[in-house]
């Protein structure tokens, strides 16, 4: 658990709370509900792992090793480590997506757990799905993880989650179209693979679950 890792990580250090907190600038309630657990997030967690000098993924989510090798030399390295805090958000399936209102997550059980770096004002509605079939290839492929924000409106050009009236979302491209008698955005469902149909929201009812802010693709074979 975080707690167990930080307190961890700071005894190795030889470090107090108070030398974390006049370090970091956190204060030393924030830090105790760090280490009490009652907490298991915080924006602080990078500037913490750095200052007792321990590998921030691993401090974040137990994974990985707790310390980390010297950073390569500047004119040999084209990437840098992120900064940027993980947040977890449930794994849901397709059925489960199609589940998902824009309240946030409803209390289904997930598949499972995975973080993210994306960051908005609504944390419980963000989620990730995992694609499946071809209509999105080959951009998208099967295996390929999504993050998801339901509180986030469609715009042209973007992808986004959806249902069209069945349990199961679809995942598709967002075009707009034009505007009905009542002022609506009129929109298509497009896919990237041709061989797929093309679903519109005039000859049938559609409801955006959510706009794609995140593609991870795994190379593993």
């Amino acid at each position: 658990m975080l707690k167990d890792r930080l307190k961890e990580a700071r005894k190795k250090a030889g470090k107090s709370q108070k030398d974390v907190v006049e370090a970091i600038g956190i204060t030393q309630s924030a830090l105790s509900q760090l280490e009490t657990g009652l907490v298991s997030s915080s924006s602080h967690l990078p500037s913490i792992a750095n200052f007792l000098g321990v590998n921030a993924y691993w401090l974040q989510t137990g994974n990985g090793d707790m310390f980390v090798d010297a950073a390569p030399e500047p004119s040999f390295s084209n990437v840098q480590p992120s900064a940027a805090p993980l947040h977890k958000i449930p794994v849901l399936d397709f059925v489960q997506a199609g589940l998902f209102h824009e309240c946030g997550y409803d209390g289904i059980n997930p598949k499972g757990d995975t973080y993210t770096t994306y960051q908005n004002a609504k944390p419980e509605c963000v989620f990730s799905l995992e694609v499946s079939g071809l209509s999105m290839a080959p951009e998208f492929n099967p295996g390929d993880k999504l993050v998801v924000d339901a509180s986030k409106p469609p715009y042209p050009g973007c992808y986004v989650i959806a249902q069209n009236g069945s349990h199961e979302a679809t995942f598709k491209k967002y075009r707009a179209i034009g505007y009905d008698e009542h002022g609506r955005e009129t929109f298509e469902l497009v896919p990237l693979n041709p061989d797929f149909p093309t679903m519109n929201s005039i000859q049938q009812e559609i409801r955006i679950i959510g706009v794609v802010v995140e593609h991870l693709r795994s190379f593993n074979k």
